[in-house]
């Protein structure tokens, strides 16, 4: 792949990179953007609304620049930004090698030599062909070939990876998507975020036996697999099986303390079992993680009604009117 000298900081950027700030009316001068552009990408949630700028924001908005300018939709951009800032929270040294760009209708996360899938945070193959030529024509001994075959095989499943996000991006029928995740786990039966994919699927199809086994065969693969605890949250506090939702939503806390859908989730699940305390601070949680959207809009109400009921001492809170939410993010 091609990489535009573009991506990379421009000296004026690098002045500081040792840890300076920069003030709004700098970054916008810096990045040859308006006040009003930074805003509009705020309300999007595209970025965080900061008063000040690190040098680690600048590249953000660098690449947030070259996306807008291509036109990447705003959805496709908000969910790599997020998945790329979650990947990076685990192994913030790959950061000195991230390309992101448009291609197609899709929006593209390259970390080195690798690809990372914004909706589901998995690492794909992405291999140069020279490269996988070599791999594909080693000796002929016992051990190479079955290299080049379980090589073969990864790559394909990436294929069928990518096809199975098509389609659902597309609506293609519920049995097509279905069984291109499947085609996927066949190929590679280590592929996490596959299972959790198809997990989802069969979730809002509302089968709910074949979609808990899915996510628990993702975190039989990868037991710290974050979005897997979250989705069987979703899913168990769906048949009202508070304590097991509970479990999960806070195990995916544990492995990502800035959750922000579990925060607002165990908000609701508290709220609705009239522990006030506990879902306050996940309110208070929540809003210091979201300020701005829609979602934030119903935490500070939800916050607020429980606040207001619970400063007078003695008194009964009065039962809360509330709205679940619905956020698989697969």
């Amino acid at each position: 792949m091609l990489r535009e000298a573009s991506e990379y900081p421009t000296p004026a950027l690098e002045r500081e990179a040792g840890g300076g700030v920069y003030s709004r009316k700098e970054v916008c001068r810096l990045l040859k953007i308006d006040s009003r552009q930074l805003k509009s990408w705020e309300r999007q949630r595209l970025i965080p609304e900061l008063s000040q700028f690190k040098f680690t924001d600048l590249l953000k908005l660098k690449r947030l620049v070259k996306l807008r300018a291509e036109n990447a939709h705003p959805r496709l951009v908000r969910n790599a930004m997020r998945a790329l800032d979650e990947y990076l929270k685990q192994t913030p040294h790959a950061g000195d090698d991230v390309q992101i760009y448009k291609e197609g209708r899709r929006v593209r996360i390259q970390i080195g030599k690798h690809r990372l899938e914004p909706g589901s945070g998995q690492m794909l193959f992405d291999f140069a062909e020279e490269e996988i030529h070599k791999l594909l024509h080693l000796p002929a001994a016992k051990n190479s070939a079955k290299m080049a075959a379980q090589l073969r095989d990864k790559l394909e499943a990436d294929r069928w990876f990518e096809h199975a996000l098509e389609l659902e991006q597309t609506g293609a029928p519920y049995e097509d998507v279905i069984a291109a995740y499947q085609k996927t786990v066949e190929l590679d039966p280590k592929s996490a975020g596959a299972f959790v994919n198809l997990g989802t699927v069969l979730f809002n199809g509302h089968a709910w036996a074949d979609a808990e086994a899915n996510y628990l065969k993702a975190l039989a693969l990868d037991p710290d697999y974050a979005l897997a605890h979250f989705n069987l949250g979703n899913l168990y506090d769906e048949q009202d099986d508070l304590p097991n939702a509970e479990k999960h939503y806070l195990e995916a806390l544990r492995l990502h303390p800035s959750y922000a859908d579990a925060h607002y989730n165990m908000a609701l699940l508290y709220q609705g079992s009239r522990d006030f305390m506990r879902a306050v601070r996940h309110w208070r949680a929540y809003l210091k993680l979201d300020t701005a959207s829609t979602w934030a809009q119903i935490a500070r109400r939800e916050l607020d009604k429980l606040e207001a009921a619970t400063v007078h001492t003695g008194n009964r809170p009065a039962k809360m009117q509330l709205v679940k939410a619905k956020k698989e993010n697969a």
